[in-house]
């Protein structure tokens, strides 16, 4: 099983990334997916999740408007695109996978806001 995200690197405030996250060795499309992220300091929270199927999607208050996420079952692969970053966005962001007891963790793709 691999969780392999890209898309990060260092953004001013208000611009734009799109994360992405492969999957392999298990049957993607059957797993909800979620993006978490980590600050230095602080513990993991979830950003944004979504559905086996893409159909339905949940938002963290704090990034909501600004975040959306989406999947491409057919290609084994998850976004996260973030617009009007803050310097508060700054983290390692981690995909999830999770089906029953079965819960995947990707390395992570550091993040980082600065002026």
């Amino acid at each position: 099983v691999q969780l392999v995200e890209s898309g990060g690197g260092l953004v001013q405030p208000g611009e734009s990334l799109r994360l992405s996250c492969a999957a392999s060795g298990f049957t993607f499309s059957s797993y909800g997916m979620s993006w978490y992220r980590q600050a230095p300091g602080k513990e993991r929270e979830l950003v944004a999740s979504i559905s086996s199927t893409g159909g339905s999607t949940n938002v963290g208050d704090s990034v909501k408007g600004r975040i959306s996420i989406s999947r491409d079952n057919a290609k084994n692969t998850m976004f996260l695109q973030m617009n009007s970053l803050k310097f508060d966005d700054t983290a390692v962001y981690y995909c999830n996978a999770v089906r029953g007891r079965n819960n995947y963790w990707g390395q992570g793709t550091q993040v980082t806001v600065s002026s």
